[in-house]
């Protein structure tokens, strides 16, 4: 069954992570990539875990990001190398990228140049502050520690009292990559209707940004400045985790009063349930403090295993705080098909994350390996822009393209 983007054509210029996971997911769905390296490749090729030594076609971070795509290496400073490059754009639906703002108008590659070289083309770039900003965030670099601290998120993530924490993931890049999939596709469904390309701004610092809820709700509204909360939800109470007697931890969310009466009934402390400080959601939370000691005391009393097991049978919603081996190991993500087996070149058999976009018909899924630096580059030029040997020859004479060894 042909994939859902199958036949939907991408330069991609992007490195490290925010745009490589925009062209990752349009990849899943069948998208061809076609990822342009430097000489030196993506940076994210230095980046481990390394599988079997230190090699850029060993990166372990790499892999993860880069299933599925094709990588061609190109001299972006020679006019050679440009050359191929307006031609690849000519024939591509999409040209993705994550450079700093001015970065592709210097190269000759601004949203007006890709314009003139072909009107349908939608245009996107990833960057820290947007390509429409303020004129001194116009060069500003950001990774992206940058953007969760600029964008509130790192105020409000941390255990409460302490410092600011970065999330545990690089957020700020993978939702910007997500949000430039949204832009991209709309854009595509726009193009069906008018026939015309447009440029897709994402800023990292939008993408979280906008989804910082309640926390930007509370503040235009209540003038709050919301501050860290550890585990815990700042509106709602109980929604956190708690130790239990054998030290690990289990998460137990309370969203509404009916799910209260039920939780108290099962610590054997029904006379929390009505009492005037704890009895609605509210009340719960402007008391807190108080609360979370009490519950905690009880949470100790029992093990992990038998508090899941008995918020199971109680349909309480409920999960332990898995590690990383206890996740990759876990039947369920073995059953939605979140870990897969690719045959890696150089590195062998390994697993990497499956694609979490579920469609009936036409389902993201895992069916090539990451590319070794350079492994397409005489296949697209040959098969994708139709050059002759003689030309393919002179371009690598020049330096201008370069193949895997």
């Amino acid at each position: 069954m042909p994939r859902a983007l199958e036949g939907l054509r991408v330069t991609d210029l992007s490195h490290v992570l925010a745009a490589p996971t925009a062209s990752m997911f349009l990849a899943d769905l069948g998208a061809e990539v076609i990822h342009v390296e430097r000489d030196l490749g993506d940076d994210a090729r230095e980046f481990g875990p390394f599988i079997g030594g230190h090699d850029k076609n060993r990166s372990g971070y790499f892999i993860s990001l880069n299933r599925n795509k094709k990588s061609i290496v190109l001299d972006l400073k020679s006019e050679a190398g440009k050359a191929v490059l307006r031609d690849l754009i000519k024939v591509s639906d999409v040209v993705l990228e994550n450079f700093r703002p001015d970065t592709m108008e210097k190269l000759g590659f601004g949203w007006e140049a890709i314009q003139r070289l072909n009107p349908r083309a939608i245009y996107c770039s990833i960057c820290g502050f947007g390509h429409d900003s303020l004129p001194e965030y116009g060069s500003r670099p950001a990774y992206d520690m940058v953007a969760q601290a600029y964008s509130g998120l790192m105020s409000i993530t941390g255990p409460e009292g302490g410092p600011p924490c970065r999330v545990g993931s690089s957020v700020g890049d993978i939702i910007a990559g997500h949000q430039a999939v949204i832009g991209i596709l709309a854009a595509l469904v726009h193009r069906e209707k008018t026939g015309r390309g447009q440029y897709v701004d994402i800023a990292m610092v939008d993408s979280l940004f906008s989804v910082l809820e309640n926390a930007v709700a509370r503040y235009m509204n209540a003038g709050e400045i919301p501050g860290p909360l550890g585990g815990a939800h700042p509106a709602i109470t109980p929604f956190q985790g708690f130790k239990t007697k054998d030290g690990q931890w289990v998460i137990a969310a309370i969203g509404n009063d009916k799910l209260w009466a039920q939780y108290c009934r099962l610590l054997g402390r029904e006379d929390l349930t009505d009492h005037p400080k704890f009895k609605s959601n509210p009340l719960r939370t402007d008391n807190r403090k108080e609360l979370i000691p009490i519950l905690q005391a009880e949470m100790e009393k029992k093990t992990a295993a038998e508090w899941l097991a008995i918020f199971e049978k109680a349909h309480i919603p409920y999960s332990p705080i898995n590690n990383l081996k206890q996740i990759c190991e876990d039947a369920h993500i073995a059953h939605r098909n979140m870990l897969v087996d690719i045959e890696q070149p150089v590195v062998g058999p390994m697993k990497v994350c499956g694609s979490p976009l579920k469609l009936s018909e036409t389902p993201g899924e895992v069916y090539a390996p990451a590319p070794m630096l350079g492994e397409h580059t005489e296949e697209v030029l040959r098969g994708t822009l139709g050059y002759s040997p003689e030309r393919i020859a002179q371009l690598k004479a020049e330096g201008a393209v370069t193949a895997a060894a």
